[in-house]
């Protein structure tokens, strides 16, 4: 869920807290803008719901890239890519610094290709698909949204990657509970429901753990750790 300004996203997290959820993302709108420690504690005042940020970068060209990732070599948060460059996907995906490679738009969906997916399953990092595009309201429009969503969430299935089903609705009241999505999912999607549950509660824990591992100073790599002083 992106947000700017102050009274929207408000409305938002207590519609979210109506709906029961308990844990929710946000992101600046200005996808390079640090998020500050003064909105993290308003946040934190406003609201239950346990808040965890993300910024998504959406280079338009792989030397723009390589110039934006170097501002975030220290970045706490979930970083995530989002692109129709084939070669910046590439890069993404093999750099340890991104932990998503987003999907999430119609015209973006549809340059998702099996190498981008076969590194970031090396990388550990996820694919991200949206459900989003196909709550537009004109039907044709809508098919297609559907069609591009089915056949790319199955080729990454068909692959065994880590992938993350994103609500991000922009509109107030088509944010859902995560139950509803699976059952949405499940129907139209035809992704069983123990891999769902996967997808809405696994996949989002295994993201969280990804950032905690990067701010641990003591791990070099994945599964290689430093021991200091004979500690385990």
């Amino acid at each position: 869920m992106s947000f700017d300004d102050l009274n929207e996203i408000k409305k938002k997290l207590e519609l979210c807290e109506r709906l029961g959820i308990k844990n929710l993302i946000l992101e600046p709108k200005d996808s390079v803008k640090k998020i500050s420690f003064e909105f993290k504690g308003f946040i934190k005042e406003i609201t239950q719901i346990n808040i965890y940020y993300r910024n998504t970068l959406k280079p338009d060209n792989l030397r723009d890239f390589k110039k934006i990732i170097k501002t975030f070599n220290t970045h706490t948060e979930i970083l995530a890519v989002e692109t129709s460059n084939k070669n910046i996907q590439i890069h993404a995906a093999r750099d340890s610094r991104v932990d998503l490679i987003s999907f999430s738009q119609p015209e973006i969906i549809k340059t998702l290709t099996n190498g981008v997916i076969s590194l970031a399953k090396q990388n550990n990092s996820f694919i991200e698909f949206s459900l989003s595009p196909i709550m537009v309201n004109n039907r044709s429009t809508q098919s297609k949204n559907f069609r591009n969503l089915y056949r790319f969430i199955h080729k990454t299935r068909n692959l065994k990657a880590n992938y993350i089903l994103s609500g991000d609705f922009n509109e107030l009241y088509d944010i859902r509970h995560p139950r509803a999505l699976i059952s949405i999912c499940y129907t139209l999607l035809d992704i069983p429901l123990a891999e769902l549950k996967s997808v809405f509660k696994k996949n989002p824990a295994l993201l969280l753990k990804r950032i905690e591992k990067r701010q641990d100073s003591s791990i070099i790599e994945n599964g290689v750790r430093i021991i200091r002083n004979g500690g385990l």
